[in-house]
């Protein structure tokens, strides 16, 4: 598959940070880039020997699905970017053996993965969920999304979203098309992340609706599937970027950070998640969940939205 790279400074940055409406208009004159960076390590297999895994049973609390909504919901969202052994000790690895502690720390308390048009369904008209929902996602679509963490959510009965990058698919160290229907087809949702993981902050017109508009058209052409959520790169975002984001008809966006698990209209088009780094254990992961332990007590107030106006960018 031919792709098309915006050469930009912006590339130089991904390995250190990271968090239809059919439009027919002309695409911005892009020039051809290296292929994103990749790391290769050394002192560790790159993944696990191959398993063979019987999916258990998605998790079912004690308490019956009850409905929420419409307006603020308390639904964690998570956010990982590699699960692999890190050769640099980058904060966005987290070893397959610490994610399986925490994957299985979500199973034991029975928390249940729902998707993101539950979620914004809640938000929007009000929906049924369990009663400790939580939502799983994997931003840039690198390899070890499909040979490490899809085959130990499956093991504890849970499902994700995957955020991708038009112009990495099928690219060294990230999933092709194939891999990414196979966990497609398991439950796993579909978002886009762009086309070549820019600040969106910096661009000008052309380039942002291409990064926004023009990646939803491709994603979906490409694996034929509905792409129907947006996550910013960088976590960084601006009016002009949320425009976009409306207009190219996503019913709402992720963002990089926040330590809330509350979510709302106030949100909806940067919806907090809380990124899991390379140094979290199963210990310090809980401060980022609602509800813990002994899933026959739960809280019964939602916490309170941020007062932050969602088209205000973060500092």
């Amino acid at each position: 598959m031919k792709k098309t790279f915006i050469f930009t400074l912006g590339m130089v940055y991904f390995l250190t940070a990271c968090a239809g409406t059919s439009v027919s208009e002309t695409l911005p004159v892009t020039t051809k880039s290296p292929l994103p960076p990749t790391e290769t390590v050394t002192p560790h297999p790159t993944s696990r020997p191959t398993e063979t895994y019987t999916a258990s049973p998605i998790p079912t609390a004690t308490e019956a699905w009850i409905f929420q909504g419409p307006g603020n919901v308390t639904v964690p969202i998570i956010l990982y970017h590699r699960i692999d052994y890190s050769p640099i000790n980058s904060r966005y690895y987290v070893t397959p053996e610490k994610f399986e502690e925490q994957i299985k720390l979500l199973h034991d308390w029975e928390y249940t993965s729902i998707t993101t048009t539950m979620l914004i369904k809640a938000i929007t008209e009000g929906a049924t969920l369990p009663p400790r929902p939580i939502l799983l996602t994997m931003d840039d679509g690198n390899l070890d999304n499909f040979t490490n963490a899809f085959p130990i959510m499956q093991k504890y009965g849970f499902t994700g979203v995957l955020y991708l990058v038009g112009n990495y698919i099928g690219a060294k160290d990230y999933m092709n098309t194939e891999q990414i229907l196979e966990m497609h087809d398991a439950g796993w949702e579909v978002g886009s992340h762009s086309m070549n993981h820019l600040d969106l902050t910096t661009l000008p017109p052309d380039a942002l609706r291409y990064e926004i508009v023009e990646s939803r058209k491709f994603l979906e052409q490409e694996l034929g599937i509905p792409i129907l959520t947006f996550a910013y790169p960088f976590g960084t975002r601006n009016d002009s970027a949320l425009d976009y984001v409306e207009f190219a008809g996503y019913i709402g966006a992720m963002g990089a950070s926040g330590y809330t698990p509350a979510q709302g209209m106030w949100n909806l088009y940067y919806l907090q998640r809380a990124e899991i780094k390379g140094s979290e254990d199963a210990k310090t992961f809980t401060r980022f969940l609602p509800w813990s332990g002994n899933p026959s007590f739960l809280p019964t107030d939602t916490p309170t939205p941020s007062p932050t106006p969602s088209r205000t960018p973060n500092p």
